[in-house]
């Protein structure tokens, strides 16, 4: 097989992925990877793809989030969740701060406090572990 029709078929594969969902560069790498396609192939491949902007991993980790505010368990799970699934941890904490407004945060910050037996103090600090903001933690403890 040439170095162009494996190409091909890198990219059509790629293609077929891309356009049944949404995804980023390291798990379209993986997916490509486990199909047996070959490495050099998947960098060009989704070097291209990036370049015409249809694959694009802070457009990934806004719209995965998104998807994810409604059952989030706190602000640190959901970074965690999207570092694992390849976005840098810069990217990720960028596009969480887009998405994760204060009413959100404040909604995620209650159901995360059901679920948890703790006193005030303790829970401040465990509240803040999880990733959620003083200003979020300070309006709940003033709001309880």
């Amino acid at each position: 097989m040439s170095d162009n029709l494996s190409y091909a078929y890198t990219e059509k594969a790629a293609l077929r992925l891309v356009a049944r969902a949404e995804q980023c560069s390291a798990n379209l790498a993986r997916k490509l990877e486990k199909r047996g396609h070959e490495t050099a192939c998947i960098s060009e491949v989704i070097s291209q793809l990036t370049g015409q902007n249809l694959l694009n991993d802070s457009r990934f980790a806004r719209l995965w989030l998104q998807s994810r505010l409604r059952f989030a368990r706190s602000p640190r799970r959901l970074l965690s969740s999207l570092c694992a699934r390849g976005i840098n941890h810069d990217d990720a904490q960028t596009a969480l701060d887009e998405v994760l407004d204060e009413e959100t945060e404040l909604s995620i910050l209650i159901r995360f406090t059901r679920k948890c037996k703790h006193k005030t103090g303790e829970l401040k600090f465990l509240l803040k572990s999880e990733g959620f903001s003083a200003a979020v933690i300070q309006k709940y403890i003033e709001k309880t």
